[in-house]
């Protein structure tokens, strides 16, 4: 069974979860949950796999080279041990893997899309990016160096994977000495929120040790509610545009920047940094926390519009799975012609959900901000 089949099996699953979670929070008066917030979520979700048919199979073909050529040592995977360590090594790699996500531009720029969402549930965890292929590979090169089989390798990474789902809501309250030791829903609520505060810590994929080992550890205070999204507010459902906003600001500041060694820097400083020269002729707002908090994109729909948006989501989620499902058999035209048709659908699911008035002021907002 392929990864790809997995996550089709899962993703019943994962929908009952959703639907759990906000009848709990409707019960509860603290409903998490925007329509147009979700099917994004989800849809970007949708994206990343499709993506990932291509994406991943050239990680694992990366992997698999690095294993047969570097390997320092043959490791069985027959060895519950071996399994052990690999799910253990595979976290502390994530960690490092997440951490330079946050703390290198262009690594923020695939991971960005993760943290768009200005709501925080378990469709935010569906939320992953189509770009992670671009340098991901790098990260987990010390587990094939050491020996890990391939097997091993791609079977712990879901199974971390899997691992993060449940810790993307806020029905969950803090857990005791379970949240000082692996990542749970209140620690990861911490991840997200870009207060001062809280901002780029609580990496761990699993293991919370991590961050307490390395200095990036931060618990959830009462007295400061997360705020969640990014600094530099996506404002739009479409997917195309999550996955290559980061890219076009930082491909922007680059061209521009006068200093060969500045057009550079760009993409290997922390996110955020910009060229003084840059800067000054394309100055961007300074993030402000309460307007992150009070003003999040929510174009108002009609019913009928939501009605449209959600049916012919559903359509799309039924036409995922099957492509899914069968992709590993059907001939490269078909892979890249399905996918690409199931992706449009979820540009038409965007637009949708985003009235022209709405669409013209966010556009009008990203070229103030000097992003587009």
């Amino acid at each position: 069974m392929t990864s790809a089949q997995i996550i089709v099996l899962a993703t019943p699953v994962f929908l009952a979860l959703i639907a759990l979670e906000w009848w709990v929070g409707r019960r509860r008066g603290r409903d998490t949950y925007r329509l147009s917030d979700a099917l994004s979520s989800i849809g970007l979700g949708i994206g990343s796999q499709i993506v990932g048919v291509f994406g991943g199979a050239l990680m694992l073909a990366i992997y698999v080279l690095a294993h047969r050529h570097l390997a320092l040592f043959e490791l069985s995977a027959s060895h519950w041990w071996v399994w052990v360590a690999g799910l253990v090594l595979y976290d502390l790699c994530y960690y490092w893997h997440h951490r330079l996500g946050h703390t290198v531009a262009l690594f923020w720029a695939a991971h960005v899309v993760h943290h768009q969402s200005e709501d925080y549930n378990l469709s935010t965890a569906l939320r992953q990016t189509g770009s992670g292929w671009i340098g991901g590979w790098l990260f987990y090169l010390p587990m094939a160096i050491l020996g890990f089989p391939p097997l091993v390798y791609a079977i712990v990474a879901l199974i971390d994977l899997l691992y993060q789902y449940w810790v993307h809501t806020q029905q969950i309250g803090k857990l005791g000495w379970f949240d000082r030791w692996f990542c749970a829903p209140s620690n990861h609520r911490v991840h997200h929120a870009v207060n001062d505060r809280y901002l780029d810590r609580n990496y761990g994929g699993i293991f919370l040790v991590w961050d307490r080992l390395f200095g990036s550890f931060e618990p959830e205070h009462d007295d400061e509610p997360c705020v969640y999204g990014t600094r530099s507010p996506l404002r739009s459902w479409n997917p195309l545009w999550a996955n290559l906003e980061v890219y076009a600001a930082l491909a922007h500041d680059s061209w521009h920047a006068r200093s060969w060694a500045d057009k550079l820097r760009v993409w290997f400083k922390p996110p955020g940094w910009r060229p003084a020269d840059v800067a000054a002729r394309f100055p961007k707002p300074a993030f402000d926390l309460a307007r992150a908090r009070d003003e999040r994109f929510d174009p108002q729909l009609t019913r009928a519009t939501q009605r449209n948006a959600a049916l012919l989501f559903l359509a799309l989620l039924g036409a995922t799975s099957l492509y899914l499902w069968f992709v590993h058999t059907l001939p490269l035209a078909l892979q890249v012609g399905g996918g690409a048709l199931i992706i449009a659908g979820l540009c038409a699911v965007g637009a949708l959900c985003t009235p022209r008035r709405a669409a013209l002021a966010a556009a009008a907002e990203q070229v103030d901000a000097g992003v587009a």
